[in-house]
C-alpha cells in the first residue's frame, strides 16, 4: 500500500461558543477559508493541487449544510477545480475527513487531500439539526438512549471514577494547555482569524480558565443529575439495561467537560509524489486508521476498543506509542482509557485538551492530531495515537510516526 504522509496541519484559535465570544461574528464558512487559505499559502498549492477537500462538520443545517466542503473550497483562494465532500461521524468527524483521505491516497484516488473539519457552536447550536436521536421515541426507547452526560456519568459509576478524580484531571488540562501557549507550542499550526481588514480578531484559545483549581470546581453542581433523576428521568432507562448498578453517580458539570466552541482545523495529506511535486518535506506517516461502533447508551467508551482494533490490526502494543490524543469530552473518558490501558497520564493530552481550550465538534480530531503531530516533533518522540469518542456510540483512532 502506498505510504501516505502529513505535510502540514494548521488550526484556528477557538473561540467562546457563546453569542459573546470573539468568533461569533464568523461563520463557519469563513472559519473553513482560513485555514484552507492558509495550507494553500503556506505549501504553494496552484491550480488543481489536491484531488478532494474532505471536511468535517457535525450539525449541517442552516449556514453550515449544503456540502460546506464545497462553499469553503469556492469561497477559499483554491482552484475551483477541487471538489469538496462534507461528511458527519458527529466528534470524530475531523480525524475521520483525514482518515478517508488517506486510505483514499493508499488507494490510488489521488495524491494530495485537504482534510479537516469546522463548528461554529455559537452561530448553529449543537442539535438544532434533529434527528432520530434527539425525536423519534421509538428509536431512543428500542436503543436505551440517553444524552452524552449521563452516558459519561455511567462510565464513572461502572467503572470507580470519582468527582475528585474527574476535577483533577480537569485542573490537569487548565494547567497545561496554559503552560503551552505561555511556551508558544501551538505557534506552527495557529492561524489568527481576521476581519475583512486583515485585523486580528482572534489569535488564542479563549475559552481557557488557567486559574481554575479543586475548590472552584468544588462549587459547581452536576450538570447531569436533574434530567438523569427528575426529568425526564434519564437514569432510569439506563438501568433497564445496567441493572448491575444501583444508581448512577452524576460527577460530570461544566468545569470537567468539553467546553463549547467555534474553530476550524485542516491538515494537508499526500503520498511521496505529492510531496516531491510541490517540494515538501513530510512531517509525519499515517500509520494507520481504525473505525468501530460500541454500546449507544453508555456511548462514549469508543476509544478502547478502537485502539484495540488499530494495536491490533497494525501489529503494536500500547507501549509502542510515545504519545497520546485522547479527546477530554468528559473526564471520565480519558480516565477510563488510561485505566484500560495503564497508559501513564504524563503521556496523555500533554498540551491540554477539550475541557480546557473547548471542543468545535467538526475540527477537534483534525485538531488534536495536528497538536500530535507538533509534539512528537517538539519532544522528538516517534509514535503517537489520536483517539476519539463519538455521539451514539463509536469510536475512531490513527496513529503516526514521525518522519
Amino acid at each position: 500500500m502506498t505510504d501516505v504522509y502529513i505535510y502540514d496541519a494548521v488550526r484556528t484559535p477557538r473561540g467562546k461558543g457563546r453569542t459573546d465570544g470573539s468568533l461569533h461574528e464568523v461563520t463557519a464558512l469563513n472559519l473553513s477559508t482560513t485555514t484552507l487559505n492558509a495550507l494553500k499559502l503556506r505549501n504553494g498549492l496552484d491550480g488543481h493541487a489536491v484531488e478532494d477537500v474532505i471536511w468535517g462538520n457535525v450539525t449541517q443545517v442552516g449556514e453550515q449544510g449544503a456540502c460546506l466542503a464545497r462553499s469553503a473550497v469556492l469561497a477559499s483562494d483554491l482552484d475551483e477545480t477541487i471538489p469538496g465532500l462534507a461528511i458527519n461521524r458527529f466528534c470524530a468527524s475531523g480525524l475521520e475527513a483525514v482518515n478517508l483521505a488517506a486510505n483514499q491516497i493508499r488507494g490510488g484516488a489521488g495524491d494530495g487531500y485537504i482534510a479537516g473539519g469546522v463548528e461554529s457552536m455559537s452561530r448553529v447550536p449543537m442539535f438544532s439539526d434533529g434527528g432520530a436521536m434527539a425525536v423519534d421515541p421509538t428509536f431512543t426507547f428500542d436503543q436505551y438512549f440517553v444524552p452524552q452526560g449521563i452516558g459519561a456519568d455511567i462510565i464513572a459509576t461502572e467503572y470507580g471514577f470519582s468527582r475528585d478524580d474527574a476535577d483533577a484531571l480537569a485542573v490537569k488540562s487548565q494547567k497545561r494547555a496554559k503552560a503551552a501557549w505561555n511556551e508558544n507550542r501551538f505557534a506552527k499550526s495557529i492561524v489568527a482569524v481576521t476581519d475583512v481588514n486583515g485585523l486580528t480578531i482572534l489569535d488564542h484559545d479563549e475559552y481557557m480558565r488557567p486559574r481554575t483549581d479543586m475548590q472552584s470546581l468544588g462549587a459547581l453542581k452536576p450538570s447531569f443529575k436533574e434530567q438523569g433523576e427528575i426529568m425526564p428521568g434519564f437514569d432510569k432507562i439506563a438501568l433497564m439495561k445496567y441493572p448491575h448498578l444501583e444508581a448512577i453517580k452524576h460527577i460530570h458539570h461544566a468545569g470537567n467537560s468539553s467546553g463549547i466552541v467555534d474553530g476550524s482545523a485542516a491538515i494537508l495529506v499526500g503520498n511521496r509524489a505529492f510531496g516531491d511535486k510541490y517540494g515538501l518535506k513530510p512531517r509525519a506517516r499515517i500509520r494507520s486508521t481504525a473505525k468501530i461502533g460500541t454500546d449507544p447508551t453508555i456511548m462514549l467508551t469508543g476509544p478502547i476498543p478502537v485502539t484495540e482494533k488499530i494495536l491490533r490490526e497494525s501489529g503494536m502494543e500500547i507501549k509502542d506509542l510515545d504519545l497520546f490524543e485522547v479527546n477530554e469530552a468528559f473526564a471520565s473518558v480519558v480516565l477510563r482509557f488510561e485505566q484500560a490501558f495503564n497508559v501513564d497520564h504524563d503521556k496523555v493530552n500533554v498540551n491540554g485538551g477539550s475541557i480546557a481550550m473547548g471542543h468545535p465538534l467538526g475540527a477537534t480530531g483534525a485538531m488534536i492530531l495536528g497538536t500530535l503531530v507538533d509534539e512528537l516533533e517538539r519532544s522528538d518522540k516517534e509514535t503517537g495515537l489520536a483517539t476519539l469518542c463519538i455521539g451514539s456510540g463509536m469510536g475512531a483512532a490513527t496513529i503516526i510516526e514521525r518522519v
